[in-house]
């Protein structure tokens, strides 16, 4: 086997599909067949497919409808298109809509060959970029969060504690801070680990589409619903549903998942029969929950089914030593995605990201250090690549410090120390740019002790 590269052949010429089987066959892939269209869809739905090689123009279904299912089950999935002479315009259509490129017939095997070839290529070098990123961000199996804060380390053991318990969890914190990756760590070390691990933001669909999400829908239900839709609640059954910022839950589905989650059943749009599910379902939210109660805007006794056990992730300004830890390994892992010789940090450069507030918590700094990554021209990530409105606003945020604000004082100091730093500890330009005289700034420095 082509490393258990798996092709399906899909076309309503008898004798082309059996000659396409027997060619890819014989190069080693696992191959499937079929000639009919709708077998396909149904195909593409029970398994992946690396490759699918499908002829254009077929009755019921057509190859620009495989095309479009490939693209919603498995964006991964390369698609070429068989085509007659005279429909290649039509191929080149589907190529700009994602097919992968496209076989007049009558074929040459030499070019079915090298055209599938190429597809698998491009399939094996994906599946390379994720492994590469799996390894990354897992370790033996489980969610990996990095950190060397009590607090933080108090918060895994909780969950680690609670996850085996199948009760559900209510995760706040700032945006950023990792609530989806906390969901993945209670779902991999609890009972349900084998299953699936499903999440949606329910702020980012209207609430018809997010019902259709959760819910699903049978066929017929709507115009449109051609097929019955399998919903995430019942897919993720045996296993967790991530419910990502809970409080845009419009209030109709609220209701309806108060029922799933107390009856263990969930009914598809247009349904008539209740399916039961198994599913542990763990929220998050960057708001105040308690308020959106209070105000109507979140049902309470939802509220009270979901918040089991509560967790609040705390923003990275609240745990610095974290900074340099997720700094770095963020840098291993774009610089091994990028295949770039980049492993240090400089000491300004890390200084200016232990001076930032990073308002976008982990999110951010792996924004910053993706960046530094892409545009570092040597080893090391200098304050240079670091973004622009970074490097400005880092001498003017004003911190907490061991939760105390600094005094003005405190500020004086630190900025006298950032200026003479930036200038080589040239004092008549710090003067200068300090916009005082050399005998105020030696002064100042005697009396911070940085004479």
């Amino acid at each position: 086997m082509q490393n258990n590269i798996k092709i399906l052949i899909v076309d309503d010429e008898r004798v082309a599909l059996k000659n396409l089987e027997h060619v890819m066959k014989k190069e080693g892939y696992e191959v499937f067949g079929t000639e009919s269209g709708p077998n396909a869809l149904k195909l593409l739905e029970e398994q992946p497919f690396d490759i699918v090689l499908t002829d254009l123009r077929m009755e019921k279904v057509d190859g620009m409808q495989i095309l479009k299912k490939c693209r919603e089950l498995c964006p991964d999935t390369e698609v070429i298109m068989i085509t007659g002479y005279a429909t290649l315009e039509s191929a080149v259509k589907a190529m700009k809509q994602g097919a992968f490129n496209y076989i007049a017939k009558p074929f040459r095997l030499d070019e079915v060959r090298m055209v599938v070839k190429e597809a698998m290529a491009k399939v094996r070098l994906k599946k390379e970029n994720r492994e590469l990123r799996e390894q990354i961000e897992s370790y033996q199996g489980k969610v990996k969060i990095i950190t060397q804060d009590a607090n933080m380390q108090r918060l895994l053991e909780t969950a680690k504690q609670i996850a085996p318990t199948d009760c559900n969890v209510l995760i706040s914190g700032e945006s950023g801070t990792g609530k989806e990756l906390f969901a993945r760590y209670i779902h991999f070390n609890s009972k349900r680990s084998e299953g699936p691990f499903l999440a949606i933001n329910c702020g980012a669909f209207t609430e018809e589409l997010l019902s259709n999400e959760l819910f699903g829908h049978e066929k017929g239900a709507f115009t449109g619903a051609i097929t019955m839709k399998k919903g995430l609640i019942e897919m993720a059954s045996r296993g967790t549903l991530f419910l990502d910022e809970i409080t845009e839950m419009p209030s109709s589905i609220q209701v309806r998942l108060l029922r799933v989650i107390q009856e263990k059943e969930v009914l598809r749009v247009g349904g008539t029969e209740t399916l039961k599910v198994n599913v542990r379902f763990i929220a998050a939210t960057n708001r105040d929950i308690q308020d959106a109660v209070k105000s109507g805007r979140f049902r309470q006794d939802l509220y009270f089914r979901l918040n089991v056990v509560s967790l609040h992730i705390p923003p990275l300004s609240e745990r610095r030593d974290d900074i340099p830890l997720l700094s770095y390994y963020f840098l291993k892992k774009y610089a091994a995605l990028m295949k770039k010789d980049v492993a240090e940090i400089s000491q300004e450069a890390m200084s200016v990201l232990m001076n930032y507030d990073l308002p976008g918590n982990v999110r951010e700094i792996e924004n910053i250090m993706e960046r530094g990554v892409a545009i570092a021209n040597g080893n090391t990530i200098e304050v240079a690549h670091l973004p622009e409105d970074l490097r400005e606003l880092s001498i003017r945020t004003f911190r907490k410090k061991e939760g105390k604000i600094p005094s003005l004082e405190e500020q004086e100091e630190a900025y006298i120390k950032w200026v003479l730093k930036e200038v080589g500890g040239n004092k008549t330009l710090a003067a200068q740019i300090l916009e005082i005289d050399r005998v105020s700034l030696w002064r100042k420095l005697k009396k911070y002790g940085l004479e």
